[in-house]
């Protein structure tokens, strides 16, 4: 598979648009932040092993999303091809913003550990809080995934992939819960766009590579076609 990069890319392509959102799902169940003190320099700190369990969870998942979107913005290349770019682009690089982010948690647990609460979020408060982090890491990045994830797949479903539902049910679950605040709730929200991405996932797999590769220029294909016998 590792010679054939239609196979890689389609295998690829589908096994992350279904494991990505799994892991969020996952992350935001096992994190101590979800369901205890909302301030995660207690909960962290009461909780370090699954403190740093969600932390690496979100890290995997919001990594391999990112790489799961090249793969959603190859089913765009007929149909839909610039909203596929733009949203595209924003879900890349609000996804590896967010991973970036994840520092703070180790931070916070450290800090959760040694000093009383209040003082522990001053400090925290006053690091996250200057300019290069804030508009280096923070805005507007943090939120292009989140937004552009939906947006891309109202492409891949323009693009005739999908029906309307996938979008739908990506839309409801990561843009809806920015209506409420992170807590357990929250894992409800993110549970929905699993349903989505995972089938969405499971038709690239179910592609044949002849029906992946259609996605390419027809020039393209010409190119990589096996050269007619000799005499044919």
């Amino acid at each position: 598979m590792l010679n054939d990069h239609v196979t890689f890319r389609r295998v690829s392509a589908g096994i992350l648009i279904i494991v990505a959102p799994l892991l969020q799902a996952a992350a935001v169940v096992v994190d101590p932040g979800t369901w205890g003190d909302d301030r995660e320099a207690v909960s962290f700190g009461a909780n370090p092993a699954l403190a740093q369990t969600q932390s690496v969870l979100y890290h995997w998942s919001w990594m391999l999303m990112a790489v799961a979107a090249l793969g959603l913005v190859h089913l765009t290349r007929h149909r839909a091809t610039r909203l596929g770019h733009v949203a595209g682009t924003m879900t890349v690089v609000g996804y590896m913003a967010l991973s970036g982010l994840l520092l703070s948690d180790p931070v916070e647990w450290w800090l959760g550990r040694r000093y009383p609460p209040e003082q522990a979020q001053r400090i925290l408060d006053e690091m996250l809080g200057l300019p290069g982090v804030v508009y280096g890491f923070q805005l507007p990045w943090m939120f292009l995934g989140f937004l552009g994830l939906p947006l891309l797949l109202v492409a891949v479903w323009r693009a005739g992939f999908v029906g309307w539902w996938v979008p739908a049910t990506v839309t409801l679950g990561y843009v809806g819960s920015f209506g409420f605040g992170y807590g357990p709730l929250t894992t409800l929200f993110w549970a929905v766009p699993v349903a989505g991405l995972g089938w969405t996932g499971l038709k690239v797999l179910r592609l044949d590579d002849a029906g992946w590769a259609a996605f390419y220029r027809p020039a393209a294909r010409a190119e990589t076609a096996p050269a007619p016998a000799a005499g044919a």
